[in-house]
């Protein structure tokens, strides 16, 4: 992938944009990009912004490279706004109005191709064979800024170590990169301690609660499992998951707005070939009036609605595609 064009648009005023409840894999992204632009022009002026907040391990990451994010933009009249990690521009929430001033729109990403971003790019670098954005902006880095230094090579290490689920999903590709992170000061030791947390007591709660609330559902030979939660609901997910579910729905209402997190193990989607952020939130995102995407195995909507009629179609929608009868336990 030639990285050339880049180089005239990484300069001046750049905003650079994560998606809402940004993850490590944004902010390594968005760090390492600010990093680049440092780089090819020291007097610029730059920032990082998320639409509400970030994660809770991307919240330690941010705290020990000591990273500058906001929710608040200050650049007014940016010469480029560089998008990471956004698979829609409804991910961007209410940061999006930012694509409508004038200046170039870099996307860089790892989800499938949205016509909406289309629309709006300058440059549209999306790699859907990447595991991690970051492996992307790691190839950007060695295109046209050399090799980077050990502080970004941490971010983007970290990064790839998130959405490869702690690399036990990657290509050849993937373990290369990894490869040549860690000879240049990246460690895994940083990386376990960063990525490791430790719930507290409403995150536990909010599990128990998703177990408590359960509905099961058997598709043979699969367990879809699904949940009315209203927070922590990739946590939940996670946890059902770990349980022995193979896909698992938990969606909530805060007010008005509807937030859902989808989960399947990696056989499953290696054996039906259905795609949770393409063929389940995507789908969705339209009844829903929200922005959905995601991986394979991990997608989330927010959008409009009643949580308990998208859990419903949301099973359903997979059960459909499954072409199998359903069984409710």
């Amino acid at each position: 992938m030639d990285f050339t064009p880049l180089k005239t648009h990484l300069r001046g005023k750049v905003t650079i944009l994560c998606h809402h409840n940004a993850d490590p894999d944004a902010i390594g992204s968005a760090y390492a990009i600010q990093r680049l632009v440092k780089l090819l022009d020291p007097q610029a002026i730059t920032e990082i912004l998320y639409p509400d907040s970030a994660s809770q391990l991307s919240d330690k990451i941010i705290a020990y490279l000591g990273i500058e994010a906001s929710t608040h933009p200050r650049i007014v009249g940016a010469d480029t706004i560089v998008v990471v990690d956004t698979g829609s521009i409804g991910q961007l929430e209410n940061l999006s109005h930012l694509l409508q001033e004038g200046g170039a729109k870099i996307f860089i990403d790892h989800h499938s191709r949205d016509p909406g971003i289309e629309r709006v790019a300058s440059i549209y670098l999306m790699d859907g064979d990447a595991v991690a954005t970051c492996e992307i902006v790691c190839d950007i880095w060695q295109g046209i800024g050399g090799e980077p230094p050990k502080e970004v090579a941490e971010a983007l290490l970290l990064g790839i170590a998130y959405d490869s689920k702690h690399f036990t999903i990657g290509t050849p590709r993937t373990f290369r990169t990894v490869a040549r992170l860690l000879e240049l000061g990246a460690t895994m030791n940083g990386v376990r301690g960063l990525l490791s947390s430790v719930m507290d007591p409403s995150e536990k709660l909010a599990r128990l609660k998703a177990t408590q609330r359960m509905t099961i559902i058997r598709v043979d030979p699969w367990i879809i499992a699904t949940s009315n939660l209203g927070s922590f609901q990739p946590s939940a997910a996670r946890g059902i998951l770990n349980l022995g579910a193979d896909v698992v729905v938990i969606a909530g209402n805060d007010k008005e707005v509807l937030k859902a997190s989808l989960r399947s193990t990696e056989e499953f989607h290696q054996k039906t070939g259905i795609h949770l952020g393409d063929d389940v939130t995507r789908m969705l995102s339209e009844r829903f009036k929200g922005a959905g995407g995601g991986h394979p195995t991990a997608a989330g909507i927010n959008g409009i609605g009643d949580a308990d009629d998208f859990l419903s179609e949301a099973a359903e929608l997979i059960r459909e595609k499954l072409g199998r009868p359903k069984t409710v336990l």
